[in-house]
């Protein structure tokens, strides 16, 4: 079999199958780098404070590359665009998040954010927010998705900036803030009744994408199967030469029965010859 594998075109088969495997080798290492979704940046990136323009714009999402980033802008409060959002946690005890809009200097097509001032677990306590230049620093949250079903006026069920830009007739960032520190013309702001929502950095971990890894393994499968088809097509090959040659000898042997010494044998007699 390998005087047969030695011949040329087995080679350039096997050169070709080669080639073919490594194509499909190189496919499966993709497909397994891709099964590794991009995961959240990490921690040391995103609490290095940095401003808001150049993290994010107006009308784009908020991908995980961009989001749980610790970010700085200057501008003021619409007061009058406030909302409270409820069920929300603080110490294990349930009250509201107060969302107040916000106009960022120097934000493409004057969008707003909106900013979590703070927690409350009495709405009444939520108070007007501060007057003045404001500069905010604090964590760039994704949206949530809005929730249907009937709230008391002014409050919200989700902090969706769809429902809020409706609300508040005015485009925003498809994003919210929670403000950890508010400066007031420079000045730390007056003390409030509301407490600080603070957010936490996200946790690093990478998700796995299941169908990426079944499409590696299935060119891993291709990979061999080129190589076996090659082994296969020559095994048939060297099967079918060892045929030929047996039949050749058949036929040799053949033709030394019918002549010997270059003389024709005569066919034996029968029966009634052999009687007379």
């Amino acid at each position: 079999m390998l005087k047969t594998a030695l011949q040329p075109r087995w080679i350039a088969g096997l050169i070709l199958a080669l080639a073919i495997s490594t194509v499909f080798v190189l496919l499966s290492e993709w497909q397994f780098s891709a099964a590794e979704s991009e995961g959240p940046p990490p921690v040391t990136a995103t609490e290095e404070v940095r401003p808001l323009t150049e993290v994010f714009t107006p009308g784009v999402p908020l991908y995980a590359t961009e989001a749980d980033q610790m970010v700085t802008f200057t501008g003021t409060f619409q007061r009058e665009d406030q909302v409270l959002v409820q069920n929300r946690l603080q110490d294990g005890e349930e009250g509201y998040w107060v969302v107040t809009a916000f106009d960022v200097d120097g934000a493409p097509s004057d969008a707003a954010i909106p900013v979590v001032r703070g927690w409350t677990a009495d709405p009444a306590a939520a108070g007007s927010a501060p007057e003045g230049e404001i500069t905010i620093i604090g964590r760039l949250l994704p949206t949530e998705a809005p929730i249907a079903g009937p709230v008391p006026e002014g409050t919200s069920a989700a902090l969706s900036t769809a429902e809020l830009g409706n609300l508040w007739d005015e485009p925003l960032f498809s994003a919210f803030v929670t403000a950890h520190e508010t400066l007031v013309d420079g000045e730390p702001a007056a003390a409030s009744d509301l407490e600080t929502v603070t957010v936490a950095p996200q946790p690093q971990e990478t998700t796995i994408n299941w169908m990426n890894i079944f499409y590696a393994v299935e060119w891993v499968v291709f990979a061999g199967f080129a190589v076996f088809l090659w082994w296969r097509l020559l095994a048939d090959s060297y099967q079918r030469s060892l045929e030929e040659d047996e039949y050749e000898d058949d036929e040799y042997d053949e033709d030394d029965f019918e002549d010997v010494d270059g003389e024709e044998q005569p066919p034996a007699p029968t029966s009634s010859e052999v009687k007379k």
